[in-house]
């Protein structure tokens, strides 16, 4: 009995490391996510630092407000980490929310740590908090500037209900590596958005296989806006970070030079594109119909084939 306690230790089962990304909580990320036993909070639900905006509106309020941080370890090394709590608001940014985040990757610079890990499930920023959210989404973004210059690798984690929406997607964009699964939606216009000042003909958000070949995680890693494919589990995300730590680019103008070069060639060459589909075909895919339904193990050697979807411009 105690060897097989040991073993399933040893493999990681017994902490939920099979379970879906997608449908676990933030804390639960986080614990599958770090070393077992390291994770230590900063500002948790105890001090009860919630929204002062929310009761104006006769809305519930969350002790963390939906946004956990603090300190643990990965594999050994010292990391920072902040997990977003979809399920609250939809893990929408408002000034606590952001405030958090902003402190974890202002102390990122003094403490140095191999790595700062922001697990992303945003729909962007909360409308009763409006002004106070789009100042956080700003902040939160020079702040990472800040901390890839001083060497630190963020890695940015997405695979949750509400994906990376509004500011959670550019903030998304400052990271030094993406790690995707197929639920990581990513876009900085939510389908609905889209269509409610476009029209249904422009983009229609009940087409549900629309929205995740356009928005989705396949598509992102396909195109380069993502840098690794990780499947829905707990214990591949934790796998992808790891190998994405030592993968992050410099932060310097030759990436800032070669990121823009890129968005201009994929602007010219899809530009005239109407779907995901067709991007694919134009990269050389073979059968572009066929991308949704792959398997993780049949998309990856998809990518391989493909070669150009790997890059350092982020």
């Amino acid at each position: 009995m105690n060897e097989r306690i040991i073993d399933l230790a040893a493999r990681g089962e017994g902490r939920g490391w099979a379970t879906s990304w997608y449908e676990a909580s933030a804390r639960a990320r986080i614990d599958g996510l770090l070393d077992a036993g390291s994770f230590r909070e900063v500002i948790g639900p105890e001090q009860r630092r919630m929204s002062p905006h929310l009761p104006l509106f006769d809305l519930p309020r969350a002790f963390d407000d939906g946004m956990i941080v603090g300190s643990g370890r990965l594999d050994g090394s010292a990391v920072l980490v902040a997990a977003q709590e979809g399920r609250f608001m939809g893990g929408a940014f408002g000034e606590i929310h952001g405030a958090k985040l902003v402190g974890l990757l202002r102390a990122a610079l003094k403490l140095k740590p191999a790595a700062v890990l922001i697990v992303f499930d945003t729909g962007g920023v909360r409308l009763q908090e409006a002004n106070a959210g789009e100042t956080a989404i700003a902040e939160v973004m020079r702040a990472i500037t800040r901390v890839r210059a001083a060497g630190v690798p963020v890695i940015g984690l997405i695979g949750g209900r509400a994906g990376a929406y509004g500011g959670g997607g550019l903030i998304a964009g400052t990271c030094s590596r993406l790690v995707v699964s197929e639920g990581g939606r990513i876009s900085v216009s939510g389908p609905e958005v889209i269509e409610t000042n476009k029209g249904a003909e422009e983009f229609d958000s009940r087409d549900r296989a629309l929205v995740w070949r356009t928005m989705g995680g396949k598509h992102r890693r396909i195109t380069g806006g993502a840098d690794a494919y990780a499947d829905d589990t707990i214990e591949a995300f934790r796998q992808a970070a790891l190998d994405q730590i030592g993968r992050a680019p410099a932060f310097d103008l030759d990436t800032l030079e070669a990121e823009q070069r890129r968005l201009e060639e994929r602007l010219v060459r899809f530009g005239d594109c109407r779907d995901a589909t067709e991007i694919w075909g134009r990269l050389g895919v073979n059968d572009p119909e066929a991308v949704p339904a792959l398997t993780t193990a049949d998309f990856e050697t998809l990518l391989v084939s493909l070669g150009e979807t790997t890059h350092d411009a982020r």
